[in-house]
Protein backbone atom coordinates (compact mmCIF):
# COMPACT_ATOMS: atom_id res chain seq x y z
CA UNK A 1 0.00 0.00 0.00
CA UNK A 2 1.51 3.27 -1.07
CA UNK A 3 0.97 6.20 1.76
CA UNK A 4 0.14 9.28 0.17
CA UNK A 5 2.31 12.23 0.82
CA UNK A 6 1.53 16.17 1.50
CA UNK A 7 3.17 17.63 -1.57
CA UNK A 8 5.72 20.48 -0.69
CA UNK A 9 4.65 24.03 -1.56
CA UNK A 10 7.89 25.49 -0.41
CA UNK A 11 11.13 24.58 1.75
CA UNK A 12 13.58 26.74 3.65
CA UNK A 13 16.66 25.51 5.45
CA UNK A 14 17.12 27.81 8.62
CA UNK A 15 20.11 28.24 11.29
CA UNK A 16 19.61 28.35 14.49
CA UNK A 17 22.95 29.45 16.61
CA UNK A 18 21.84 29.52 19.58
CA UNK A 19 18.76 29.27 21.35
CA UNK A 20 17.88 32.81 20.70
CA UNK A 21 17.92 32.28 17.38
CA UNK A 22 14.64 29.27 18.23
CA UNK A 23 13.25 32.07 20.06
CA UNK A 24 13.32 34.28 17.77
CA UNK A 25 11.98 32.23 14.95
CA UNK A 26 9.56 31.73 17.45
CA UNK A 27 8.57 35.17 17.84
CA UNK A 28 8.37 36.10 13.90
CA UNK A 29 6.23 32.64 13.55
CA UNK A 30 3.58 33.81 16.83
CA UNK A 31 3.12 37.14 14.58
CA UNK A 32 1.65 34.92 11.37
CA UNK A 33 -1.91 35.38 11.45
CA UNK A 34 -2.33 32.23 9.52
CA UNK A 35 -0.90 30.26 12.64
CA UNK A 36 -4.50 30.00 14.32
CA UNK A 37 -5.48 27.17 12.98
CA UNK A 38 -1.94 25.75 11.92
CA UNK A 39 -1.21 22.22 11.90
CA UNK A 40 2.44 22.08 12.54
CA UNK A 41 4.61 18.74 12.56
CA UNK A 42 8.20 19.31 15.05
CA UNK A 43 10.70 16.43 14.29
CA UNK A 44 14.14 15.59 15.07
CA UNK A 45 16.17 13.40 17.81
CA UNK A 46 15.44 13.37 21.34
CA UNK A 47 17.20 16.34 23.00
CA UNK A 48 16.72 18.31 19.33
CA UNK A 49 14.90 21.02 20.54
CA UNK A 50 10.99 20.40 19.54
CA UNK A 51 9.97 21.31 23.27
CA UNK A 52 12.47 23.84 23.49
CA UNK A 53 10.94 25.53 20.31
CA UNK A 54 6.85 25.25 21.50
CA UNK A 55 7.96 26.60 24.82
CA UNK A 56 9.25 29.83 22.97
CA UNK A 57 6.24 29.56 20.85
CA UNK A 58 3.76 29.50 23.33
CA UNK A 59 5.33 32.08 25.03
CA UNK A 60 5.67 34.66 22.02
CA UNK A 61 1.64 34.06 21.67
CA UNK A 62 0.93 35.18 25.12
CA UNK A 63 1.03 32.12 27.15
CA UNK A 64 1.83 32.56 31.08
CA UNK A 65 2.86 30.44 33.56
CA UNK A 66 3.98 26.17 33.73
CA UNK A 67 4.70 25.33 29.91
CA UNK A 68 5.37 21.63 30.37
CA UNK A 69 6.10 18.53 27.63
CA UNK A 70 3.07 16.67 26.87
CA UNK A 71 4.96 13.47 27.07
CA UNK A 72 2.80 11.50 29.52
CA UNK A 73 -0.34 13.17 29.08
CA UNK A 74 0.44 13.07 25.10
CA UNK A 75 -1.84 16.69 24.61
CA UNK A 76 -1.33 19.98 26.93
CA UNK A 77 -4.06 22.43 25.81
CA UNK A 78 -3.58 25.83 26.39
CA UNK A 79 -6.20 28.16 25.95
CA UNK A 80 -5.63 32.53 25.17
CA UNK A 81 -8.18 34.79 24.11
CA UNK A 82 -9.39 34.04 20.46
CA UNK A 83 -7.12 31.05 20.33
CA UNK A 84 -6.96 27.25 21.56
CA UNK A 85 -3.97 25.65 21.38
CA UNK A 86 -3.12 21.86 21.35
CA UNK A 87 0.50 20.45 22.17
CA UNK A 88 1.03 17.21 21.52
CA UNK A 89 4.07 15.11 22.31
CA UNK A 90 3.37 11.46 20.53
CA UNK A 91 6.41 10.07 21.71
CA UNK A 92 4.52 6.95 23.31
CA UNK A 93 1.88 7.03 21.24
CA UNK A 94 1.61 2.96 20.46
CA UNK A 95 -1.88 2.28 19.85
CA UNK A 96 -4.21 4.43 17.19
CA UNK A 97 -7.52 3.47 19.22
CA UNK A 98 -5.78 5.68 21.61
CA UNK A 99 -6.37 8.28 18.92
CA UNK A 100 -10.24 7.59 19.12
CA UNK A 101 -10.40 7.24 22.96
CA UNK A 102 -8.66 10.18 23.48
CA UNK A 103 -10.76 12.78 21.23
CA UNK A 104 -7.91 13.33 19.51
CA UNK A 105 -10.08 13.59 16.13
CA UNK A 106 -12.14 15.94 17.59
CA UNK A 107 -9.16 18.15 18.98
CA UNK A 108 -7.79 18.02 15.48
CA UNK A 109 -10.88 18.89 13.79
CA UNK A 110 -12.21 22.11 16.05
CA UNK A 111 -10.10 25.51 15.36
CA UNK A 112 -7.05 26.57 17.07
CA UNK A 113 -2.97 25.79 16.74
CA UNK A 114 -1.90 22.02 17.02
CA UNK A 115 1.37 21.74 17.59
CA UNK A 116 2.88 17.87 16.72
CA UNK A 117 6.22 16.21 18.39
CA UNK A 118 6.54 12.68 17.09
CA UNK A 119 4.24 13.21 14.56
CA UNK A 120 5.87 9.68 13.08
CA UNK A 121 4.39 8.01 15.85
CA UNK A 122 0.71 8.66 14.99
CA UNK A 123 1.33 8.85 10.89
CA UNK A 124 -1.53 6.66 10.21
CA UNK A 125 -3.93 8.95 12.22
CA UNK A 126 -2.90 12.39 11.99
CA UNK A 127 -4.22 14.80 9.40
CA UNK A 128 -2.39 16.50 6.93
CA UNK A 129 0.17 18.91 8.51
CA UNK A 130 0.95 22.95 7.72
CA UNK A 131 4.17 23.17 8.29
CA UNK A 132 7.01 20.38 9.42
CA UNK A 133 9.92 21.92 10.90
CA UNK A 134 12.99 18.88 11.02
CA UNK A 135 15.48 20.29 13.35
CA UNK A 136 18.74 18.75 13.17
CA UNK A 137 21.70 19.02 16.18
CA UNK A 138 24.83 20.14 15.09
CA UNK A 139 28.00 19.40 17.16
CA UNK A 140 28.77 23.10 17.74
CA UNK A 141 25.16 22.92 19.68
CA UNK A 142 23.63 25.09 17.03
CA UNK A 143 20.38 23.25 15.10
CA UNK A 144 19.45 23.26 11.18
CA UNK A 145 15.73 23.35 10.41
CA UNK A 146 14.28 22.15 7.32
CA UNK A 147 11.08 24.11 7.24
CA UNK A 148 8.43 22.97 4.50
CA UNK A 149 5.54 24.09 3.96
CA UNK A 150 2.53 21.42 3.43
CA UNK A 151 -0.29 23.69 2.84
CA UNK A 152 -0.88 27.40 1.74
CA UNK A 153 -1.20 27.89 4.90
CA UNK A 154 1.99 26.50 5.68
CA UNK A 155 3.44 28.64 2.90
CA UNK A 156 1.86 31.80 4.59
CA UNK A 157 3.73 30.98 7.80
CA UNK A 158 7.01 30.91 6.02
CA UNK A 159 6.24 34.14 4.20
Amino acid sequence: MLTAHAPILETRTLHWADEAACAAFAATLARRPALADACIELRGPLGAGKTTFVRHLLRALGVTGRIKSPTYAVVEPYALPGLTISHFDFYRFDDPREWQDAGFRDIFAAPGLKLAEWPEKAAAVLPPADLRLDIEPQDDGSRVITAQALSPRGAALLA
